[in-house]
């Protein structure tokens, strides 16, 4: 059962806080939420463009596979950050949701959007931009009206226990990035330090963002980014239709 907190104020309209007894009852949530998502996206526009980060939010993904109605061939899939590493290497986020996801759900290879993980991290990053802006040109991802950033259907984010998201780290000056869609980092405080990340207004130009978090361990930035009490960048996500907050109880503990 989930238990929906209230957030009042303009930009608030647009969150929701959905807090679980237990982590399972968050994953049957969060499928059925991407499901439905995912419905409405394919009926509307014959895609469904979705972003993953890597992390404890794969795991909360596993039973969005046992949902039968999803049209898979019309998924889109990319990552919100990456680690410059081969992809069968253990830090992949590649490898980690191709093993616990990818590779149990039919989604046409073509249509996973992997970083060319031979190239230097700034090379990377540019060349996953470049990618995006040609889905851009053949209309399968759409460009946001008020930003001109692109706009995808949904970004699935997990949240780290000093409150970053993606490769956005707190005190890290990507975290104020404004211009480029893809940028690269090779200082990132938690190894290993070379990474590609979406930028901010990249992330909050989406549709739709559910924000996944689990754990006790997790609760005090949960609190900073929700009630504005400190600067965590998960405080600094927002979507343009609709920001979704998945607390299993213990990650809700101090709000």
């Amino acid at each position: 059962m989930a238990t929906t907190a209230s957030q009042t104020g303009k930009e608030e309209n647009k969150k929701r806080v959905e807090i679980f007894d237990t982590e399972e009852n968050l994953a049957i949530d969060l499928a059925k939420y991407t499901a439905d998502l995912s419905d409405k996206f394919c009926k509307e526009r014959g895609a469904f463009t979705v972003v993953v980060s890597g992390g404890s939010l794969i795991k909360s993904l596993r039973k969005l596979v046992e949902v039968d109605s999803i049209d898979w061939s019309r998924w889109h899939f990319f990552w919100v950050d990456e680690r410059v590493v081969p992809k069968h290497h253990e830090d992949s986020n590649y490898k980690l949701a191709y093993d616990s996801f990818l590779s149990k759900v039919p989604i046409p290879p073509g249509n996973v959007y992997a970083i060319n993980d031979s190239l230097s991290a700034e090379a990377a990053a540019d060349d996953y931009e470049t990618c995006l802006k040609h889905l851009v040109k053949t209309n399968v991802l759409r460009v946001s009206d008020s930003t001109g950033f692109p706009k995808f259907d949904l970004m699935l984010l997990g949240m780290g226990p000093d409150g970053h998201v993606a490769s956005l780290f707190p005190g890290h000056g990507l975290c104020s990035e404004n211009k480029k869609w893809v940028a690269s980092i090779t200082d990132s405080p938690k190894p290993p330090s070379e990474r590609i990340t979406f930028t901010f207004p990249v992330i909050n130009s989406s549709a739709h963002v559910a924000l996944v978090v689990c754990g006790s361990g997790k609760a005090e930035p949960v609190q900073m980014a929700l009630n504005k009490t400190g600067s965590v960048p998960a405080g600094s996500v927002s979507a343009e239709e609709e920001l979704v907050w998945f607390l299993d109880k213990p990650a809700s503990s101090k709000l």
